[in-house]
């Protein structure tokens, strides 16, 4: 079985950790009520904040721009708006998760935890259950179900597949483009490559 954690970071090359903090971990956690995968917890510590190839951002709880914790509460309540009643159910998450109503940033329901520049919104379903899952929005009421962990889907998605849903890929070949993102007014944005992926 792949060891799906162990092969994105391979990917990605080695972890950086600047900004790596338990305490920040264990502070986000109290707020939301909940706890974020450790898969995820482990590649956020280890390159966050970035933009991955070009598309895909991830955020950080220790700091101040590009905050975790306030992107998650942003999103929560932009989506808390949303009315569900009048959608096209082709378009109505709730018959794909199998749910009654559909909720953000509450114990049994959706938690934003990346996105992207096309509009796509990762969200996290389940956080307290053993084993949660991912529902995609892909910035134009699209949604897609992967049952796997945050790991998986980012390997996935770094290796080309469809992954907010059909004809959604993002592949470029060589190695994976990390960008590091400017924590300050006059900081610019620091890119580099990971290692080489015979891709």
């Amino acid at each position: 079985m792949t060891d799906y954690l162990a092969a994105a970071m391979a990917m990605l090359g080695p972890a950086q950790n600047r900004y790596a903090d338990p305490v920040a971990w264990d502070r986000l956690h109290a707020e939301l009520d909940i706890r974020l995968p450790t898969d995820y917890q482990t590649l956020v510590d280890a390159y966050a904040p970035i933009q991955l190839n070009g598309h895909l951002y991830l955020h950080h709880p220790a700091t101040e721009r590009w905050n975790l914790g306030q992107g998650i509460r942003d999103t929560v309540r932009a989506w808390s708006e949303v009315s569900w009643d009048d959608l096209d159910p082709d378009e109505d998450p709730r018959l794909l998760c199998g749910l009654t109503e559909l909720s953000f940033g509450t114990r049994n329901g959706l938690w934003p935890i990346a996105s992207t520049d096309r509009g796509e919104t990762i969200f996290l379903v389940a956080a307290s259950a053993t084993a949660p899952w991912l529902l995609v929005e892909d910035g134009e009421g699209g949604w897609a179900r992967y049952d796997m962990s945050f790991a998986e889907w980012l390997y996935r998605y770094l290796i080309g597949e469809d992954m907010a849903g059909p004809n959604t890929a993002a592949f470029y070949p060589g190695p994976v483009q990390l960008r590091r993102l400017p924590m300050t007014v006059g900081e610019r944005p620091e890119p580099w490559s990971g290692p080489d992926r015979g891709m």
